[in-house]
């Protein structure tokens, strides 16, 4: 795998990571930077610990799909980008603020960012792709944009809202087309 698809994927999942950190950073008015790099800790430890993860349990069922994999992988990303879009197209309430840094929030924020990278380390596996890379490019792509997703809370969050729920949706469909394309054209 080149290193431009990780990037793209780790930026896709990263949307989530982005959008909650946007609205930690409104809500944070002390230890910015403090704030800024746990929350990035977390988050991009969780987005690479999830994807290998889902490629571990994904490994399992690679014999049973073999003829199809490129559908699986296809279908989980058009899901994953659907669901994104979908929230970014919902009006009404935005995320709740976290007021303190709390372990137990932050490890549920952690652990709920990071779903969708689970169903990406199991389209790895479905494909026969090596995983560890690729999961440290998405963690690093996630501490990155969580670290400015907080310290950058306040002026973006006005801006950029929930789109970049939807740009990170389209993102991992155009990736999931791409899996699929290729496999047809080459099959």
């Amino acid at each position: 795998m080149d290193l431009v698809t990780p990037v793209l994927i780790g930026i896709a999942l990263a949307m989530d990571c982005l959008a909650v950190s946007l609205a930690i950073g409104t809500s944070t008015k002390a230890n910015l930077l403090k704030t800024a790099l746990i929350i990035a800790f977390c988050f991009g430890s969780f987005q690479a610990g999830m994807t290998l993860v889902g490629w571990a349990a994904g490994t399992g069922l690679t014999v049973l799909i073999a003829g199809f994999d490129h559908w699986v992988a296809f279908i989980l990303l058009a899901v994953i980008g659907a669901k994104m879009i979908h929230e970014g197209l919902e009006t009404g309430e935005e995320e709740e603020k976290i007021s303190t840094l709390a372990f137990v929030p932050v490890m549920v924020l952690s652990f709920a960012t990071s779903i969708d990278a689970l169903a990406v380390g199991v389209s790895f596996a479905v494909l026969h792709m090596d995983v560890l890379i690729p999961a440290l490019i998405i963690g690093i792509v996630a501490f990155i944009f969580s670290c400015a997703g907080v310290l950058s809370g306040m002026q973006l969050k006005s801006v950029l809202g929930k789109r970049v729920e939807i740009a990170g949706g389209l993102i991992l469909i155009v990736i999931g087309l791409n899996i699929l394309l290729s496999h047809m054209i080459a099959g």
